[in-house]
């Protein structure tokens, strides 16, 4: 008997059909648990590996590579199987040449799409909601649960591009003095790796602590003037904002809000 709240297993019959998976031959199949995505138009990361992308043949298979921290989501490491991937997001799998876009493709709801490595740090989400908040500001939700603080004109349905934050965030780290440089390496196998000059003061780095705020599972956006200041100042917070991925003291300059990435010290 399955456990109707928090189950970790569905019954294959109630599975959405563009899971690809096979009805009869078990009973049960791992399910999405909840997160951006909604549970009717997202995979389960396990299932995506094993029954979409046939990577993998079983789910013993599917955790090794999971748990290894071989599957990315928008750049991100997933490390559960139960991950919801949805609709544009980008998958990119340690030693597959291949990454991937999930799409609308020949009438299935969400099919894996083929995309160009210029194209991953490059999302494409929907408008879902429009609210006006205190000072006559716009909070802006999009489909895959990433929410915006800006005037920006747009309709409930538009789509906008996201940046993914990659390179983007080392650029920020760069301006502000807290690294020489960066470049972006490809190597024998079709992947590439970023290359970071650290910059040292007296011996020792200039960076002390780089520390993630916003997570898959837990999204943390803030207004302009509402972001404290890292360690009274003699850090920064990186923020992606409907103008570009920027430093704490550019956007309340801009005085845009957004998702806090990470805080640098």
């Amino acid at each position: 008997m399955v456990k109707i709240a928090g189950s970790k297993k569905l019954k294959r019959q109630m599975a959405p059909t563009f899971w690809g998976i096979t009805r009869k031959e078990k009973r049960f199949v791992v399910t999405v648990k909840p997160g951006s995505h909604k549970k009717d138009y997202a995979i389960p990361t396990a299932v995506f590996l094993r029954d979409m992308l046939k990577i993998v043949s079983d789910l013993r298979e599917a955790k090794f590579a999971i748990y290894g921290g071989k599957v990315s989501i928008d750049g991100v490491k997933i490390k559960s199987l139960h991950h919801g991937i949805g609709l544009m997001d980008v998958i990119e799998l340690d030693g597959v040449k291949e990454i991937y876009r999930l799409v609308p493709l020949d009438g299935i709801v969400l099919k894996p799409l083929v995309i160009p490595e210029s194209e991953k740090t490059k999302k494409l989400v929907i408008v879902t909601s429009k609210n006006t908040i205190k000072n006559g500001k716009m909070q802006i939700g999009f489909h895959d649960g990433r929410s915006l603080i800006d005037d920006t004109e747009v309709k409930v349905g538009d789509t906008c591009v996201m940046q993914i934050p990659e390179q983007k965030i080392l650029e920020v780290i760069k301006q502000e003095g807290y690294i020489s440089n960066y470049k972006l390496l490809p190597d024998s196998k079709n992947k590439s790796s970023l290359i970071v000059d650290l910059k040292y003061q007296n011996g020792l780095p200039v960076i002390k602590e780089i520390k993630r705020v916003s997570k898959p599972g837990r999204r943390i956006y803030a207004k302009a003037d509402s972001i404290s200041k890292i360690q009274n100042g003699l850090g920064l917070a990186i923020v992606s904002t409907s103008k570009g991925i920027m430093s704490d003291s550019d956007e309340r300059m801009k005085d845009v809000g957004g998702e806090i990435i990470c805080s640098v010290f």
